[in-house]
């Protein structure tokens, strides 16, 4: 291909792509199909990551569980589901002994048990002794006929400063499913425990900030890694200088600020997990009965409890507290806020990069690819680099996931370069079929009148000839010349000359047939083939042609003006001959005639 082409190329594969990038943004089904694929793209690298177990948990964790062990020793041993609040109280009492960093309940504390009421009230006291017990609640958007909302205090409130493009629409509530209202008043220490799912139904987030009823509310699973690190940080960090966090700055680039640490939301307000493990194989756990044997048996150094994080849930799945995520499909909750603690305490939460960074890598990987396809003349090479920049592509993505905890889109950047690879194939092939036709016809045309060459008018003759012997039919041949070319030449000049050679040529051209061929002989002189024309019929032509020429005068260089006749001579097939060589001097010696015979005419 020349340079021209090559450029056109990449001019046409750049517009493909920006194209592609602009339908991708703009048809909300394409952008949720591929959004969609993105997501599995996520999970797959979790996945890896995780079953590598290169993320370490946090030993401070630990989960006390209702297992399916513990939901029939539960059972048995108290004849009923749910159980006895007061059971509850007594746990929080049994492990304050050891001082743990915070205790917090994945459980809904909802409606009083008519046949324990006071055992509402016992657990409520025993929240209330302590600062580091924490509690959940739900936020939904619950008709106000089917549940009247409740006005909450302010001390569950906190202040968010929003200075970034963050939209919390999508965590913006309506109503709430109130716990019980002693634990309310008593405690400020009351979380939010809604998760946020993908369309998809996968939880790959949770949002640490939630509104209702125009305030923000912090999640619980934040509240409890906040609680562990002003135990755990520096008495310089912000931190350690705070009873409980009330203020939250969300900076320009939808960072929530944290002491040395910094929570990164994406646009609808979530914060993307970092997931350590399948479910069950991650936190240290511990089945509640065992607990409830060791209070029983007023064991108090059974388990070791000091300094570390205490989350109480359900992981029994007919409790129905279990979650799709992207490393297992029946994960528990009680896992999910563990793995947020986790996840803020090694600072390492998922950053997704924003969509110009995929549409940046996308036009770089284009550019890269349609480049090499349009370059080179080698089709391994060019399939070979394609494959190898979105092998290498992957596994970068990959590693920047694992060291640098960047989510980078793949599923754009990687449907772009196919589709511009295959675009480039195209306009390749496209481009050398159009030097194809430029070296064909720069071959075969002449360049000053743009007729067919003498080469081509040789290949014409011996082609029709031939045609003419097979299909027993007639063509005829018209030689012509320009009457006192030399002269003219002479008297106005070569470049007049050319101007007339010009002229005569398109008329010629634009009056004949367009099967007819109207070529270049050699100086002057200029053929016309017309298949399938008989004597009579070529005789009209030429007497046309003739003609169309002398009644209009040509344009000269000098901007003059003057008339130019021509005298023609004819032949047709098989009368006249019937080889090429035959044809071209029997019109030679008509063309010869019809300049004996005073010139501008037809010689028959």
């Amino acid at each position: 291909m020349n340079k021209l082409s090559k450029i056109i190329g990449y001019l046409a594969l750049f517009f493909i792509a920006f194209m592609f990038i602009a339908i991708f943004l703009h048809n909300t089904n394409i952008n949720d199909f591929l959004m969609s694929m993105e997501n599995r793209t996520f999970d797959l690298r979790q996945n890896v990551l995780a079953n590598s177990r290169y993320k370490k948990p946090n030993k401070d964790i630990i989960l006390v569980t209702i297992d399916d062990h513990s939901y029939e020793y539960l059972l048995n041993k108290y004849g009923e589901w749910p159980i006895s609040r007061d059971i509850y109280a007594k746990f929080i009492n049994y492990v304050e002994q050891q001082k743990p960093a915070a205790i917090a309940f994945d459980l809904m504390f909802i409606k009083s048990i008519k046949s324990s009421n006071n055992a509402d009230n016992v657990l409520a006291n025993a929240i209330g002794k302590y600062k580091n017990v924490y509690v959940g609640m739900n936020f939904d958007n619950q008709p106000f006929d089917v549940r009247m909302p409740i006005e909450l205090n302010k001390k569950f409130q906190v202040n968010v400063q929003n200075k970034s493009k963050v939209n919390f629409s999508d965590v913006t509530f309506t109503n709430c499913r109130s716990i019980l209202p002693q634990i309310l008043e008593i405690t400020p220490n009351v979380g939010i425990i809604n998760v946020y799912r993908s369309t998809d139904g996968i939880l790959r987030k949770i949002p640490p900030l939630m509104i209702y009823q125009g305030e923000y509310y912090p999640h619980l699973a934040l509240m409890v890694g906040l609680e562990y690190l002003k135990e755990k940080e520096s008495r310089s960090d912000i931190l350690a200088r705070q009873q409980r966090v009330n203020n939250f700055v969300i900076e320009r680039n939808s960072n929530i600020k944290l002491g040395r640490r910094s929570i990164p939301l994406d646009k609808d307000g979530g914060a993307i997990l970092n997931w350590y493990g399948p479910e069950g194989q991650v936190f240290e756990e511990i089945p509640f009965y065992k607990v409830i044997q060791a209070m029983d048996d007023k064991d108090t150094k059974k388990f070791n409890f000091k300094n570390k994080i205490i989350y109480f849930g359900t992981t029994v799945t007919s409790l129905s507290d279990i979650k799709s995520t992207p490393v297992s499909k029946l994960y528990p909750g009680v896992e999910v806020h563990a793995t947020y603690i986790n996840n803020l305490i090694d600072n390492n939460f998922i950053k997704k990069v924003s969509i110009t960074v995929d549409i940046l890598i996308s036009m770089v990987l284009a550019i890269l690819v349609g480049f090499v396809v349009i370059r080179t003349s080698s089709t391994i090479v060019a399939v070979g680099t394609t494959i190898f920049s979105t092998i290498g592509y992957i596994v970068l993505t990959y590693f920047l996931m694992k060291f640098f905890n960047l989510w980078v889109g793949i599923i754009l950047p990687i449907t772009v370069v196919i589709s511009v690879f295959v675009s480039a194939y195209i306009i390749k092939y496209i481009l050398k079929s159009r030097d194809f036709e430029y070296q064909y016809k720069l071959a075969t045309t002449d360049g000053l009148t743009d007729l067919y060459n003498h080469r081509y008018f040789q290949e014409q003759m011996i082609m029709q000839v031939e045609n003419c012997k097979r299909y027993n039919s007639q063509f005829s041949l018209i030689l012509i010349d320009i009457d006192f070319f030399k002269k003219f030449n002479d008297t106005f000049g070569h470049q007049s000359g050319d101007a007339v050679l010009r002229q005569v040529a398109q008329r010629l051209k634009k009056n004949v047939r367009t099967t007819d061929i109207v070529c270049r002989y050699g100086g002057e002189e200029m053929a016309v083939i017309l298949p399938n024309t008989d004597r009579d019929e070529v005789i009209i032509t030429a007497q046309k042609l003739c003609k169309v020429v002398s009644e209009k005068p040509c344009k000269l260089a000098n901007e003059q003006e003057s008339t130019v006749t021509i005298s023609l001579g004819i032949a047709t097939y098989p009368n006249d001959g019937q080889a090429p060589n035959e044809m071209i001097a029997s019109a030679d010696s008509r063309l010869y005639s019809a300049k004996e015979n005073g010139r501008n005419q037809v010689g028959l």
